[in-house]
């Protein structure tokens, strides 16, 4: 599952534009897994023209699958990105977590509900992957400003 959150910034205030999860079906071979995710983001992209894309760093688990499919996803979010001319950020999960909290070891909880008050969301960000994505957009949001 790969999550996706677009948010707009208006001076200081942030909206949730939309988000949620890119979910492939795990029968399905990887090549065709990776091409559902890259057409999904393509509509995206094309649907709400972001100026910029921020991904989470990889950070390096005990289960090595587990790594190697997040960084093929995440390829694929580069890739993506790229070819609409987007320019990419990068940031830890500490990082984001400061962002959303001032706190680099807030638990997911906090960050969830830290998200949910920034955007203004009635309910906590669901799925997971979505709140940790919205989590990135506020963090782009926080630090990225575009050339005037």
């Amino acid at each position: 599952m790969t999550g996706y959150g677009i948010v707009l910034r208006q001076g200081s205030r942030l909206t949730a534009i939309d988000h949620g999860c890119i979910q492939t079906l795990p029968d399905r071979e990887l090549p065709v897994r990776l091409l559902f995710i890259h057409q999904a983001l393509t509509e995206l992209i094309e649907e709400h023209h972001p100026d910029a894309v921020g991904v989470e760093r990889l950070f390096f688990n005990k289960n090595v699958q587990s790594a190697f499919a997040v960084g093929q996803a995440r390829g694929v979010v580069l890739l993506t990105a790229a070819q609409h001319g987007l320019p990419v950020y990068e940031y830890g999960p500490h990082e984001v977590k400061i962002a959303v909290t001032g706190y680099g070891r807030a638990p997911k909880e906090q960050v969830q509900r830290m998200v949910q008050a920034i955007l203004g969301l009635t309910e906590l960000p669901k799925p997971d992957d979505a709140a940790d994505a919205l989590a990135v957009a506020v963090c782009l949001a926080h630090g990225y400003r575009p050339a005037a």
